[in-house]
């Protein structure tokens, strides 16, 4: 499959990918990407956050690859049920917290009890070794939860800005 045979849907976490973030980058370099845009970025609502994703991929014109950061990986997860059978060929999974026991921000709260059954499409978990917010443990528990394939990309932190994954020899 090529990148231009399908929509990539970028799902940026809570907070949304500033500038410089691996996610807006790769917004910005696929043609046929796009950041699917939340009301609220800093007081998240589960119901809010997972409509938006379901309308998203009813709405998208082909196939769809979804690349999910952090809180949105959770909301994706949550949403995974309600998406339209077929229509997401994949999904990239970076950095999922581990609401169970880490200390995830307040504002994510409603986010726990994320499901782990396997999710309706394949998908890549790719988690920090060095995470604050999951553990190698708990990345590898989601990714077999969930029927992901699981690589653990090194200290890496939460695989954003912050640690180093912005432009540049670490960035993407």
């Amino acid at each position: 499959m090529k990148i231009s045979e399908v929509d990539i849907l970028i799902l940026p976490g809570l907070g949304n990918s500033g500038p410089g973030h691996w996610q807006r980058r790769w917004a910005e370099r696929f043609s046929t990407g796009r950041v699917v845009e939340q009301d609220d970025w800093d007081n998240p609502d589960l119901r809010d956050w997972t409509a938006s994703i379901v309308e998203a991929v009813e709405a998208a014109d082909q196939p769809v690859v979804l690349v999910a950061h952090s809180l949105a990986v959770s909301a994706l997860v949550h949403a995974a049920a309600r998406l339209p059978q077929g229509k997401v060929r994949g999904a990239f999974l970076v950095s999922p917290p581990d609401h169970e026991g880490a200390p995830v921000p307040r504002a994510a709260a409603s986010f726990g009890n994320v499901p782990l059954d396997p999710l309706p499409f394949p998908s890549l978990l790719v988690a920090s070794t060095n995470d604050p917010l999951v553990s190698p443990r708990r990345a590898a528990d989601m990714a077999t939860g969930w029927g992901s394939e699981l690589h653990f990309a090194g200290e890496a932190g939460h695989i954003n800005v912050a640690p180093g994954h912005g432009p540049g020899r670490r960035g993407c």
